[in-house]
């Protein structure tokens, strides 16, 4: 069964503790690492610079402390297998609909229906958006589904 290793149980414990179970249920699926949570100044700069973030130190999620946002990788992780991070993403939207709580996902910005149309693709990238509504909930299981087939598609395709 997967696990948290010794990093990524560091970077889980700078998070929000409703993220913490949606990860805590999330890993029981599927074995991934915690490559970010809290973010200081010097790295969220240097996120924007590199391309990685779109927003400078103090305005994304990852810049308090316990941070809203968390970036997550598929383990073993090979950052071209997009297909992986699909499956991740919607283990991660099952999880957030059994913990209760909106989540917004970097693979889907615009929430428009489409995954193919994506300006910036955050591939690892989820963040905490408050309590779900019913319709929350509703969209987040619809999201689940398409990111299956998705993950589906692109193993079928690669």
């Amino acid at each position: 069964m997967p696990k948290f290793g010794s990093r990524s149980l560091r970077n889980r414990d700078t998070i929000i503790p409703k993220l913490q179970e949606v990860l805590d249920l999330a890993i029981l699926k599927m074995d991934f690492s915690v490559i970010c949570g809290f973010r200081p100044e010097a790295d969220q700069n240097k996120a924007y610079d590199e391309g990685k973030s779109t927003l400078r130190f103090p305005q994304s999620n990852h810049n308090v402390l316990p941070s809203k946002a968390v970036d997550l990788a598929p383990w073993p992780s090979l950052w071209s297998d997009i297909g992986k991070f699909y499956r991740l993403a919607a283990h991660m939207f099952r999880a957030a609909n059994t913990v209760g709580i909106k989540l917004r996902g970097g693979l889907y910005w615009n929430r428009n229906g489409n995954l193919t149309d994506q300006k910036f693709n955050d591939l690892p990238h989820f963040e905490y958006k408050g309590i779900a509504t019913q319709a929350d909930i509703k969209q987040q299981e619809m999201l689940s589904k398409a990111y299956d087939k998705a993950g589906e598609k692109w193993e079928a395709n690669h």
